[in-house]
């Protein structure tokens, strides 16, 4: 698995050799059951460790951003929120803007600042997440909460007639 580690840091100079191992033990910390399995191979770990691996290689590569295509697929809701918690953590320690494309509209509306919702390939939505949190349509189509008159048949997009 420290190999996995070490094609993150490719692309680094030679000379940046002690840095690479100080950023390796700065994703230990985040991650800190890579450390415990860092002599096991990669693809012996769980999707859990394995998404934890990718984030870190990518880390290693000292990113000004990074995008995280659906973190949470796969992991069970406790896994799921360690992992988005430790994304804020490197967004808010090491500054790095995170892209994350989510479809679990809870935990993306939780931990991000900014929210922009997608219905088939295209924007029908964007304002913080705090303020995408309190409308009246997220709650109904994408948190579950329907209250009694919120559709009224107002939807986003036109009913596909088939003939």
């Amino acid at each position: 698995m420290r190999e996995n580690l070490l094609m993150g840091a490719y692309t680094r100079p030679a000379s940046d050799r002690d840095a690479v191992a100080k950023d390796i033990e700065d994703v230990y910390a985040y991650f800190p059951i890579l450390k415990e399995r860092r002599d096991q191979a990669a693809g012996l770990l769980s999707g859990g460790q394995q998404q934890m691996l990718a984030i870190s290689r990518a880390l290693l590569a000292k990113p000004a951003m990074m995008l995280l295509d659906e973190p949470s697929l796969g992991l069970s809701p406790k896994l799921t929120k360690e992992i988005f918690e430790i994304i804020v953590r490197i967004n808010r320690e090491r500054g790095v803007t995170l892209l994350v494309v989510e479809q679990n509209a809870h935990i993306a509306l939780k931990y991000s600042d900014y929210g922009y919702v997608l219905e088939i390939g295209r924007i029908v939505m964007h304002d913080t997440c705090a303020a995408l949190r309190e409308k009246d349509d997220i709650k109904e189509f994408y948190l579950g909460v329907k209250e009694a008159g919120v559709r009224e048949g107002r939807r986003w997009k036109k009913k596909k007639q088939w003939r």
